[in-house]
């Protein structure tokens, strides 16, 4: 090799011939072609030589270093490799791992962007057994950007990693290695962050962190032999290292964020499997992790997990069976304590309120029934197909106390037994089960597949909290054969809770084969293709029933919205139709005596081609023509500030497709129930609709005109909602570009919870396309309603309305109640992301806000806005809630059911359309002014 490489890449290994090609083949993969791979090896014993060699011999960018003698660590190779290296910037690979195609390309051009020491990139952990990725503290590299200098960020602590960072060589021959010791990545990079002026971090991954399973065949890495107590020593050893390196670079104040990190990482790797150590082990572990938590201030625990903190004090008091009963309750189902105490308002771990054991911010006392939480410790025995479970339940926060007249139930999947707990004198409840496996049925096809056995308590109103039982980690599973199934009941996971596996055997093994085969033929005779077919025959020869109707809502997905209202009119005059729903969901979402049928089901198809009415709010099947004699209400859905049709980012490129599709579903429509002036202005040209209009309002807007205290005060029992909390609903609406990641809750629920949480109660509705998990923490101060039946309720119920670019905001303007606007990305929406019509901040009936201190601060004084936007609530109403009598519903069924009326000729400005927006306007704000 003559010319200097850019960029070195050591590759250490020991013993690892499997998987050392793997690693090379990854760097000399790399997109950057001018590179150098230096195979250090640490004296391996195996073929480790031999496959280096031919690596060697196949590509000449390839240098093997060999040591005479091994070191027990990974500084020694390292600083060979550093030494050996010729280019300007270096990075490390360890033999079991993979650099991602253009890791060192990317970082490389990043460096001499920014003139950082060193970059920094995202981890992935590729877990083996799996087969899964899981980026490592996603929230540090979530935005590219450049540091200047670690007490700048002392976050960034916690990426103690020496793999996936790109270095100035020099800075590297200043930072060597420690030879001496285990855990060198974490000495190693403390110096580095004392020596490096500035350095970047980038958003990408750069480095894929292979993680063998312990039953893996594969030589665990030192970072996995956790067992081990030499391995918690070594941790210990690095990190006060570590420490004596900040407070000897003048960064002494820094010491408390580093030690920070020793909890959160690595105590915590520790921890999370410690309920299945033998008692001996955590006895000693807690001996040797003891002294080094005792030399912290106090103060370092402080902002850690409460949970995490915790097991710290237990640690530190040296109570290693209490500090087991805790670690169960940091991972799987997260239990709570068996006893806890509250006073002053606040909640503590155990009988006794000490300061150290605060978990009030978890919120578990605070919770709404259905999400209680309770303690269930089981003790498993059993033989053949008969189970035995020993059940103590742990109530403590009182659940139970409270809720006279409770039952309990022991849920095996669908099989349901009930329990007859006895109150035992250590305040727990006591109840024993016998579970016969031959009597819970799965069918005829059988069940292959797993579920966790819970406890649940119902209450007196129906309602039910359930909890996973914990049993203890050294169970022996339980295994028998049953009806043709091969089933076994063990522990699982680090918090050992009871897991049930289910099997199938003999002929029943072959069924999934079976399925899979009756899917591909019923693929082949009953696909999309194939039903069309069969439904163009079908509506060429058979005529259009008069007296059948086939309403959908949201894409099947719910009994709501106009059709609900229409549906409900004709039912209450006794028209003389057959009504059918179609649903793509469960009936759960629809009333017991409505007639569904399964959406894109043959009979839904037989459904289509017969309905003489089609009523929905989105769009029947696009590619489904109208049968002739069938006459098409289209109510949709929603009015707003939004870009529609075909200005709307999935049909504003111009690609003939979609675009084509959409102009032939439009064209289907008969009528279309428009809600405002505003909304014929803006929907029907940029949807090319020259069909009726129906100008009576919004028939789901008739409830809100007249208003239902029974809706209210069911929605209010139904989300567990205290009587005298405010409400206030969000309702924020999905990113075109982000559909599905939860980016659209954009306020601070934390700190909302923290400054509201007695006096409001959040109602979280998003979008039916966005994905949100509300954490558990904030279940008692947010409802997630985004899978509530009707809207309306909600609204309703509410004292005010949080919202961005909703269409709901129109809908909610009818009620008069307060509106306010959370958009802080509103120039990358108009502009960049959907597209408006309008300039929201310029018309919003309520304070457009950028961050959730304004809004909470909105919310104290909420009765001094709502005087402050009088007038701009009188203006926004006229424009989009003007035709809202109250009498929509009523209006709709007259203009299109009644023979009298259907068929009116269509007003003189109906038929005089204005032109159809074009699309490049689309994102511009003030498209057309407010009438």
């Amino acid at each position: 090799m003559i010319n200097i490489p850019e960029c070195s890449v050591v590759v250490i290994t020991y013993n690892d011939a499997p998987r050392l090609a793997r690693a090379v083949r990854s760097v000399l993969r790399q997109s950057l072609r001018d590179i150098e791979v230096i195979i250090a090896d640490d004296a391996s014993t195996d073929d480790t030589e031999r496959v280096a060699r031919q690596l060697q011999r196949k590509d000449p960018r390839v240098r093997y270093l060999r040591g005479e003698v091994n070191s027990g660590g990974c500084g020694v190779p390292r600083n060979r490799g550093v030494a050996a290296a010729r280019a300007p910037y270096v990075m490390f690979l360890d033999s079991d791992d993979e650099l991602t195609r253009h890791a060192c390309k990317s970082m490389l051009l990043e460096i001499e962007r920014t003139g950082a020491d060193f970059v920094t990139g995202q981890i992935t952990r590729l877990y083996e057994r799996s087969g899964k990725t899981a980026r490592y503290y996603p929230a540090l590299f979530a935005r590219r950007r450049t540091v200047e200098g670690i007490a700048q960020e002392p976050e960034m602590f916690l990426d103690s990693f020496s793999t996936n960072k790109l270095y100035r060589a020099e800075l590297l021959r200043q930072v060597p290695f420690r030879e001496d010791m285990h855990y060198e990545d974490h000495v190693f990079t403390t110096a580095l962050y004392c020596a490096a002026r500035r350095f970047a971090v980038v958003p990408w991954v750069v480095y894929v962190w292979h993680r063998a399973s312990a039953e893996s065949e594969a030589r665990l890495s030192i970072s996995l032999c956790l067992t081990e107590m030499t391995n918690v020593r070594s941790r210990i050893r690095a990190a006060r290292l570590s420490d004596d390196i900040l407070r000897a670079n003048g960064l002494g104040h820094l010491v408390h964020e580093r030690q920070r990190r020793f909890i959160r990482q690595d105590l915590r790797v520790y921890l999370n499997p410690l309920p299945s150590r033998d008692p001996a082990w955590i006895e000693e572990f807690v001996s040797v992790v003891r002294p080094y938590l005792a030399e912290l201030d106090p103060v370092v625990f402080e902002t850690i997990d409460p949970l995490m903190r915790v097991c710290c004090s237990f640690i530190l008091d040296g109570r290693p069976d209490e500090l087991l009963v805790a670690a169960r309750s940091l991972n799987g189902p997260k239990a709570p304590p068996r006893v806890a105490v509250r006073e002053g308002g606040r909640t503590y771990w155990g009988t006794v309120p000490d300061e150290r054991r605060e978990i009030t911010s978890l919120r578990m006392a605070e919770l709404p029934y259905s999400a209680s939480r309770l303690r269930h410790e089981a003790v498993l025995t059993g033989k053949g197909s008969l189970i035995r479970l020993a059940i103590t339940t742990y109530d403590p926060f009182g659940v139970l106390a409270a809720t006279p007249g409770w039952t309990a139930y022991l849920r095996f999947r669908n099989h349901r037994l009930r329990l007859d707990p006895r109150e035992q004198p250590d305040g727990g409840y006591l109840s024993e089960a016998t579970i016969d496996l031959t009597t819970i049925h799965h069918g005829r096809l059988g069940f292959e597949g797993r579920y966790d056995p819970v406890i649940e308590i119902l209450n007196p109103d129906g309602r039910v909290t359930a909890d996973r039982l914990l049993v203890d980690p050294s169970t022996a599973p339980l295994g028998t054969t049953v009806l043709c199934h091969e089933v076994v009941v063990k522990a699982e996971g680090n918090a050992a809770f009871l897991r049930v596996l289910w099997r199938r055997q003999g002929l029943l093994r072959q069924l999934p084969r079976l399925k899979r085969a009756a899917a591909r033929l019923l693929r082949k005779v009953s696909g999309p293709e194939v039903k069309l077919r069969v439904y163009r025959s079908l509506i060429s020869v058979l005529p259009a029933r008069r007296d059948l109707a086939l309403f959908e809502s949201d894409v099947g997905t719910g009994y709501t919205g106009n059709p609900r209202y229409i549906y409900e009119e004709l039912r209450r005059r006794g028209a003389p139709l057959k009504m059918v729903w179609s649903a793509a969901t469960a009936r759960g979402h629809f009333p017991s005596d409505v007639r569904l049928v399964r959406r894109m089901s043959w009979r839904h198809i037989w459904t289509m081609a017969r309905a003489g009415y089609w009523v929905d709010s989105h769009g029947m099947p696009l590619a489904y023509p109208k049968p002739p004699g069938t006459r098409y209400l289209q109510t949709w859905h929603g009015q707003g500030i939004k870009s529609v049709g075909f200005d709307a980012p999935d049909l504003r490129a111009d690609f003939d497709g979609p675009r084509a599709t959409w102009r032939a579903a439009v064209d289907r429509w008969d009528a279309l129930v428009s809600p405002s002036a505003e909304f014929e202005r803006v929907f029907v040209p940029s949807n090319g609709y020259r069909g009726r209009l129906l100008r009576h309002g919004s028939p789901r807007c008739d409830v809100l005109v007249r208003g239902d205290r029974e809706a209210a005060g069911r929605a209010r029992r139904r989300l567990e909602i205290p009587h005298w909390s405010r409400v206030l609903l969000y309702a924020p609406t999905y990113r075109d570009r982000a559909k599905g990641s939860g980016q659209s809750v954009r306020a601070d629920l934390d700190a909302m919870a923290e400054a509201l949480s007695g006096d409001w109660t959040v109602i979280l509705r998003t979008h039916p396309v966005e994905r949100f998990e509300v954490p558990e923490h904030l279940r008692h101060f947010v409802r997630h309603a985004g899978s509530y039946p009707e809207v309306n309720d909600l609204i309703l119920l509410s004292d005010a309305l949080l919202t961005d670019y909703s269409s709901l905001m129109c809908d909610y303007a009818v009620t008069g109640r307060p509106m306010l606007f959370l958009i802080d990305d509103w120039d990358e929406y108009r502009r960049v992301e959907r597209g408006v019509y309008h300039d929201l901040p310029a018309i919003a009936p309520g304070p457009c806000l950028t961050t959730t201190e304004e809004l909470i601060e909105v919310l104290r004084d909420l009765d001094g806005t709502t005087a402050a936007f009088a007038s701009r609530y009188i203006a926004f109403r006229r424009t989009w809630c003007a035709d809202e009598k109250g009498n929509a519903s009523a209006n709709v069924v007259d203009a299109f059911f009644d023979p009298r009326h259907a068929q009116a000729p269509l007003p003189s400005d109906v038929r005089e359309r204005p032109p159809i927006v074009p699309r490049h306007l689309a994102r511009l704000p003030l498209l057309g002014r407010s009438r």
